[in-house]
C-alpha cells in the first residue's frame, strides 16, 4: 500500500476574503477582542514612546526613538512603556465591537453595490476596503476620541506642561472641570478629518494590494491552483505592511499636531487650536517638527499592519459559520 502524502491545507482563493455573512458574529467578536488585546499589549511600548517623543518641552523630541524606550525603562521600568495600556485595553473593547461591525457591512454593501459594474476587479476591491475603512473611522470615532485623550494623558505622566493623575477616572475628572465634557472631544474634527482618509487609503491600499499579490503569483478565481495557508499569510502580512508604512508617511505630521493639543494644558491664553498649535511647533522646529516621533510611528503602523491584518483575517477563519 502506498502512503498517503501529506499535504499542506489549501483553499480556495474566493475563501482568502471571507465576507460578512459567512460570519458568526457572537464567536467573530469574542475571538477579535481577545486577539487584537494581545496584539496591543506587543505594540503599546513605541506608541508611549511616540506620543512622549511629541509633546512640546518634553526633551525628547530630538532623541531616537531607541533612546527615548531606553530612558523610559531605566526611569520607570515595564509599567513605565505600558502606562494608559490597561484604560486601553479595557476600553477599547465596545469600541472595536463598533469598528469590526460597521467594517465588515459597509465593506459587504459596497462589494454588492459595484458587482457587475466595469471597474477592473482591482480597483473594485480597493475601492470597497476603503469605503468600509472610512465608514469604520467615522462611526468609532466618537468612542476612540475620549478614549485616547485619556490614554494619552497617562503615557505623558511627568513631562512638563502636563497635568499629574491618578488614573483614567481622575483624568476625566480633571478634564470635564477644565473644560466641560466637550474637553474629552480635543482635536475630535483634527482626527475625523484625518483618520477618516487615512482609514481608508490604509484598507483601500490593503485590499488592492492583496489582490495584485494573488494575481501576481498566478491565482485567479476560475483556477484549479490553490494557494496553501502559509501563502495566505504572507500574501496580507505583506499587504498589510506595505499598507500601515504608506500611511504612516502622510498621517504623521497631523498626528503628531493632534497629540499636542490632546495633552497639553499650559498652552497660554485662550482654548488650544489646531492652527495654534501647528504654528507653534512649526515655530519651535521648523517643519521637521511635524515628523516628531516619526521613527516610532512608522515602526508602530508597519508593524501594526502586518499583525494586525494576519491577526483580523484569522479571526475571521475562526469565526466562519459551519456550511
Amino acid at each position: 500500500m502506498e502512503a498517503d502524502a501529506v499535504t499542506t491545507p489549501q483553499l480556495a482563493l474566493a475563501d482568502t476574503d471571507i465576507n460578512w455573512n459567512r460570519l458568526d458574529k457572537t464567536k467573530f467578536h469574542i475571538i477579535g477582542a481577545i486577539l487584537f488585546t494581545a496584539q496591543s499589549g506587543l505594540l503599546h511600548p513605541t506608541a508611549v514612546v511616540k506620543t512622549r517623543m511629541q509633546v512640546a518641552g518634553s526633551g525628547l523630541s530630538q532623541m531616537s526613538g531607541m533612546s527615548v524606550f531606553t530612558r523610559i525603562l531605566r526611569r520607570d521600568g515595564i509599567p513605565g512603556i505600558f502606562r494608559g495600556f490597561g484604560t486601553s485595553a479595557i476600553g477599547s473593547m465596545p469600541g472595536r465591537v463598533l469598528a469590526l461591525t460597521s467594517l465588515e457591512m459597509s465593506k459587504d454593501m459596497m462589494l454588492k453595490y459595484t458587482e457587475g459594474k466595469d471597474i477592473p476587479e482591482a480597483s473594485r476591491v480597493g475601492l470597497a476596503n476603503a469605503v468600509a475603512g472610512m465608514v469604520s473611522n467615522l462611526v468609532s470615532c466618537v468612542y476612540f476620541v475620549p478614549l485616547d485623550v485619556i490614554c494619552q494623558r497617562l503615557m505623558v505622566q511627568g513631562l512638563p506642561g502636563t497635568t499629574n493623575c491618578r488614573g483614567p477616572f481622575d483624568v476625566i475628572r480633571k478634564v470635564v472641570k477644565a473644560e466641560g465634557f466637550r474637553g474629552l472631544y480635543r482635536g475630535f474634527g483634527l482626527t475625523a478629518v484625518y483618520q477618516s482618509p487615512a482609514s481608508a487609503l490604509w484598507w483601500g491600499s490593503y485590499g488592492a494590494a492583496q489582490h495584485i499579490l494573488w494575481r501576481s503569483f498566478g491565482y485567479k478565481d476560475d483556477m484549479e491552483n490553490k494557494p496553501k495557508n502559509v501563502e495566505m499569510v504572507i500574501v496580507q502580512a505583506t499587504a498589510g505592511m506595505v499598507a500601515g508604512a504608506c500611511s504612516s508617511v502622510i498621517t504623521t505630521p497631523i498626528d503628531t499636531v493632534k497629540t499636542r493639543l490632546q495633552v497639553m494644558d499650559n498652552y497660554g491664553s485662550g482654548r488650544p487650536s489646531v492652527l495654534k498649535t501647528a504654528m507653534t511647533l512649526l515655530k519651535e522646529d521648523g517643519w521637521w517638527g511635524f515628523y516628531r516621533g516619526f521613527g516610532p510611528r512608522f515602526l508602530n503602523m508597519s508593524l501594526y499592519g502586518t499583525t494586525m491584518i494576519v491577526t483580523y483575517e484569522l479571526i475571521k477563519r475562526l469565526s466562519v459559520q459551519p456550511s
